[in-house]
C-alpha cells in the first residue's frame, strides 16, 4: 500500500468514527428526561408551600391576561389587588402560577404598606394554553385567587 493510499484510508477511518460518535450522541440526547410539564396537582402542590392550609377566597384580584396570546414567549401580565394599603389593612405578596408550564411559579410580588398600591405588570413565558393563577396574600391571613385562561397560538395556528 502506496503512502497516499495509507492516508485516503485513514482520512476515511477518522471520517467514520467521527460520523457514527456523532450520531450516537444524538442517539443519547433521546434518552435524556424531557422536562415534564406542571398540571393542577403541581399547582396545587405550590399553593400549598405558598399558603399552607388557608383556602382562597375569590374576589379583590384584577388579572389582566390576554384571552390569545400569539406568543407564548412574551405574555403580557397585569395583577392589581384591590387592598387599602395601610399598616393594618396591605396585601403582602402575590404569587403568579401557570399549570402547564414545566415549572408551576412564574413570579412572586411582594408588597409594603409603603407601596401604596399592590399592582405589578410583566411578561411571562407560557409553554402551552394553560391557566394563569394568581393568588395575593393579606396582611390579616386572608388569601384571595383569581385565574383566567390563556391560549397560546403558535404562528397564529392554534396551540
Amino acid at each position: 500500500m502506496n503512502q497516499s493510499q495509507h492516508n485516503r484510508d485513514v482520512g476515511r477511518r477518522q471520517a467514520m468514527i467521527v460520523v457514527g460518535g456523532g450520531g450516537l450522541a444524538v442517539a443519547g440526547l433521546a434518552l435524556l428526561p424531557q422536562a415534564a410539564l406542571a398540571d393542577a396537582g403541581a399547582v396545587a402542590e405550590a399553593m400549598k408551600g405558598l399558603i399552607g392550609d388557608r383556602k382562597p377566597q375569590e374576589g379583590r384580584i384584577t388579572l389582566d391576561l390576554p384571552q390569545i396570546a400569539e406568543n407564548g414567549n412574551t405574555v403580557p401580565l397585569t395583577v392589581e389587588i384591590d387592598s387599602p394599603m395601610t399598616e393594618q389593612d396591605y396585601c403582602k405578596a402575590v404569587h403568579v402560577l401557570a399549570d402547564k408550564n414545566p415549572r408551576p411559579d412564574v413570579a412572586t410580588f411582594r408588597f409594603t404598606p409603603a407601596c401604596g398600591k399592590s399592582a405589578a405588570s410583566t411578561r411571562m413565558r407560557l409553554a402551552k394554553t394553560q391557566n394563569v393563577v394568581a393568588v395575593a396574600e393579606m396582611s390579616d391571613g386572608s388569601v384571595y385567587m383569581a385565574k383566567s385562561e390563556v391560549k397560546v397560538t403558535i404562528g397564529g395556528c392554534g396551540g
